[in-house]
């Protein structure tokens, strides 16, 4: 009868065990702590104001007008990035009608301080009577993609 550690081989056994779960353990959990640690990292890192950028919606009557405005206020760098929305639905009223038409929408990124120029562009290119061109606030973001907006919209 053995009192006291146990034997050898057992305790080595058990230290070699232990070492290759935690190195497999590791090697595992290195992309996932690589990743939160590059989130954490870029969000307190950039810094972004409430408000400083918008998304602005603007209805057109079809994929020609769509595009053609949407390059038109990539290039004049009214906005960084000009989604286009094909086959949405519009009921509104119209000269005492109730109207029901398919419609493309444009979902606009650019600078909240763009905005006045935007609607102008758009009122100036768009065939519709009455555009439609209205902004809500970018509360928060992706910090990388905000301060991206940022840097293709100048101030």
């Amino acid at each position: 009868m053995q009192l006291g550690l146990p034997p050898a081989e057992t305790l080595q056994g058990r230290l070699l065990k232990a070492f290759c779960v935690t190195v497999v353990l590791s090697v595992l959990m290195l992309p996932l702590l690589r990743t939160v640690g590059l989130r954490a990292f870029s969000m307190a890192t950039e810094a972004y104001s409430s408000g400083t950028h918008s998304a602005a919606f603007v209805t057109c009557p079809n994929d020609t007008v769509a595009k053609d405005l949407a390059r038109g206020i990539v290039e004049k760098k009214l906005a960084a990035c000009v989604n286009i929305v094909p086959k949405i639905t519009s009921v509104y009223e119209w000269q005492g009608k109730i109207e029901e038409d398919s419609e493309v929408l444009l979902m606009i990124k650019t600078r909240t301080t763009k905005i006045s120029a935007l609607a102008e562009y758009v009122r100036s290119n768009h065939p519709y009577e009455v555009a439609e061109v209205i902004s809500l606030p970018i509360d928060q973001g992706n910090p990388p993609y905000l301060k991206w907006i940022g840097d293709i919209v100048p101030e």
